[in-house]
């Protein structure tokens, strides 16, 4: 019994003396120095396709002609966006006189139904 015990104790303490040595070895190790990254390759763009000429057949004069032709087609629908613009802004100002008016309607309506409620408070009061 006694060699157990003994035993037991002998073998305890060698387990202490491993774990405190552990912990004794254990000082901190200086922080490791990252590896270079390499750079990477850059990116190459493609070569860009030459721009060809929209009209290649198409003399000065032609030139000429055809953006006259599309000058007078975008003045001519300026116009007309204008005129719609000032049609809207009518409109726009029809609308909002209608708008005061009903406006002013309800007001109308309601101090008339604000009146009529009275009215009919103090009839009920008199009832009582």
């Amino acid at each position: 019994m006694k060699k157990i015990i003994f035993l037991g104790l002998f073998l305890l303490l060698i387990g202490f003396d491993y774990s405190f040595s552990q912990e004794a070895r254990q000082e901190p190790e200086p922080p490791r120095i990252p590896e270079p990254i390499p750079e990477p390759e850059p990116i190459k763009l493609p070569e860009p396709e030459p721009i060809p000429e929209p009209f290649p057949e198409e003399s000065e004069s032609e030139k000429i002609q055809r953006l006259t032709k599309e000058n007078e087609n975008l003045k001519s629908q300026n116009l007309k966006l204008q005129d719609q613009i000032l049609d809207l802004q009518k409109e726009k100002s029809k609308l909002e006189s209608e708008i005061v008016k009903l406006y002013e309607q309800i007001e109308k309506l309601y101090k008339i139904t604000m009146e009529q409620i009275r009215v009919i408070m103090n009839l009920v009061n008199k009832m009582n």
